[in-house]
């Protein structure tokens, strides 16, 4: 097909979707059906179909393929590269922390590593000490802040509740192999890159998608794969990075503030959730990277601060909860699913949470500062170690002292919800309930954290899905700022409604782009094996 009309065909997709949901925000709220009753009934069987395929479970089982797919992709990643997410876990602090800066200061292999656009070098990179456009540390902090998010409060929460105790167990085990993962594609992000001609950076699987697969002779399945990823992200981008954030932010402030009865105030606070955030997107990368360097540790002092006083509150009980943790991972009971159930539980809690293998940290990572790629490989396996090895773990261990009074049954979930006291409880609602249970007013620090995080997400997301959107449509001002108006509008309407079926939608999108990604992943391992060879060896070298 031609690439022409293939853009044109794409963006009258797009265009269409935004009419139908803008048809349905003009409908009265006396009518029939409001509007999230719509909205759900549009998205439904789309969302049903998608998830349908993306979240299949393997014959006989209630494991989900896609689970399987990055659990194992993680424990290959980890073997092949010698256990990376080790051996040089020590390295990626030092790298972050300016240790080995003196090394990009050598210029002798630029032309050689860099995969310039048009290969015009003089037009692409004025200071080639400096190609690329954030910091180590902005480009972990930007990456963070798009996979630290309600996941890590509420899916948490759920997958305890279901999963028991042991789920944290494996959530940890997910996490720590999950690194491999993120090494290996946001080395293959930066390596694979496009440099425009006034500096500005566009990477991530789309690029090494289809650049790396030509390199390997398979040209034509990289151009599909890779425009296939970029559909995935942009729907990802616009639901689960976007919308899902805002709704979910927004009814946690209405809810503390007792504003449920206001007509129209979900209208009101996503309104000015865009404006704060189209502030921040529209100055592009160098902007987000400047807000989520700052964001990203408030927000982690924030919550894992509060976390901390709860197990200082109740130390006498943390012996208790690791107990209960160790030994519910090896012997649940039948009310949680078995050993099974447990592990799929924790190991789909992590892998949702730290998107290792869905490929979008690579996107941010790709803006790195850096003429060696595994330089910035090395940085973001420490995703997963934030997110779920530290962040996610705070979380249930929370939840698991909470409950060592019994206050609910493992295992006995409905809808979701737990049942505490005659009312149920689900997500972020139940890690609430085990705030308040140490503080009264605890759920204030934790609506601040739920904003906080559900901003960094969008922020991060955006930025995702407009190098998606313009690897689509073309990399101009005008194609910039139609998707950046897209978002905002989205920011709106996930605020003013509930949109189920559209969350599903977007998290099928981007649990999706795995399957793409992966197809690069395996087929480029030994580049990234020279990648760190190579850097490794410039850090030997360094010290001669």
């Amino acid at each position: 097909m031609n690439s022409a009309l293939l853009k044109r065909k794409l963006s009258i997709f797009f265009l269409a979707m935004l009419s139908q949901i803008s048809i349905f925000a003009q409908t009265d709220s006396n009518t029939e059906l409001g509007f999230d009753e719509k909205i759900n009934q549009l998205f439904t069987p789309v969302a049903n179909f998608f998830g349908g395929i993306i979240l299949y479970n393997i014959p006989g089982t209630q494991v989900p393929f896609i689970v399987v797919l990055l659990v194992c992709s993680a424990l290959f990643f980890t073997i092949y590269f010698g256990f990376v997410n080790f051996k040089h876990f020590l390295t990626s602090i030092n790298i972050v922390s300016g240790k080995y800066d003196a090394i990009e200061g050598h210029h002798d292999a630029l032309k050689a590593d860099l995969n310039i656009n048009n290969g015009d070098i003089a037009k692409t990179i004025t200071d080639e000490g400096h190609h690329g456009e954030v910091s180590h540390f902005q480009a972990l902090a930007t990456a963070v802040s798009g996979t630290v998010g309600l996941g890590n409060i509420a899916g948490v929460a759920i997958a305890v509740a279901i999963g028991g105790p042991g789920a944290t167990f494996w959530m940890i085990v997910c996490g720590l192999l999950g690194m491999s993962t993120k090494f290996v594609e946001c080395t293959l992000g930066v390596k694979y890159r496009d440099i425009g001609p006034d500096g500005t950076v566009y990477g991530g699987p789309m690029y090494y998608l289809k650049k790396g697969l030509a390199e390997k002779g398979y040209a034509t399945l990289g151009k599909y794969v890779a425009i296939l990823f970029a559909l995935l992200c942009i729907g990802g981008s616009f639901g689960g990075g976007n919308a899902a954030q805002a709704n979910q932010a927004v009814q946690q402030t209405i809810s503390l503030l007792g504003l449920q009865d206001i007509s129209g105030i979900g209208f009101i606070l996503g309104l000015g959730l865009a404006v704060l955030i189209g502030i921040v997107i529209i100055g592009g990368i160098k902007r987000i990277a400047s807000v989520t360097e700052k964001l990203v540790p408030v927000m982690a002092i924030i919550y894992l601060a509060a976390c901390i006083v709860i197990l200082i509150l109740h130390y006498d009980k943390i012996g208790s909860a690791i107990a209960q943790i160790l030994e519910g991972a090896f012997a649940p009971t039948a009310a949680v699913g078995g050993l099974a159930g447990v592990i799929v539980q924790g190991f789909r809690r992590a892998a949702f949470s730290n998107e290792a293998g869905a490929g979008s940290a690579s996107i941010a990572h790709s803006a790195v500062k850096t003429k060696y790629a595994a330089s910035e490989g090395l940085v973001a396996l420490l995703e997963p170690f934030i997110d779920t090895v530290v962040i996610c773990t705070m979380t249930a261990l929370v939840i698991v002292i909470f409950n060592t009074s019994g206050q609910f049954e493992y295992g006995s979930v409905v809808n979701g919800a737990v049942t505490i006291g005659g009312q149920s409880y689900a997500g972020v609602d139940l890690t609430s309930k085990a705030f308040a249970d140490s503080i009264s007013w605890f759920p204030i620090v934790l609506t601040v954290a739920v904003v906080l995080f559900a901003v960094s997400t969008m922020i991060s997301w955006s930025y995702y899905g407009l190098q998606a959107w313009k690897y689509l449509f073309g990399k101009s001002k005008a194609a910039d700022l139609t998707y950046k108006l897209l978002f905002l509008i989205m920011i709106v309407v996930g605020s003013a409604s509930s949109m189920q079926a559209v969350f599903d939608f977007s998290d099928a999108m981007i649990l999706g782009m795995v399957f793409p990604n992966m197809v690069g992943l395996f087929f480029l391992a030994g580049e990234v094996k020279k990648e760190l060879n190579r850097y490794l060896d410039a850090i030997k070298a360094s010290k001669l």
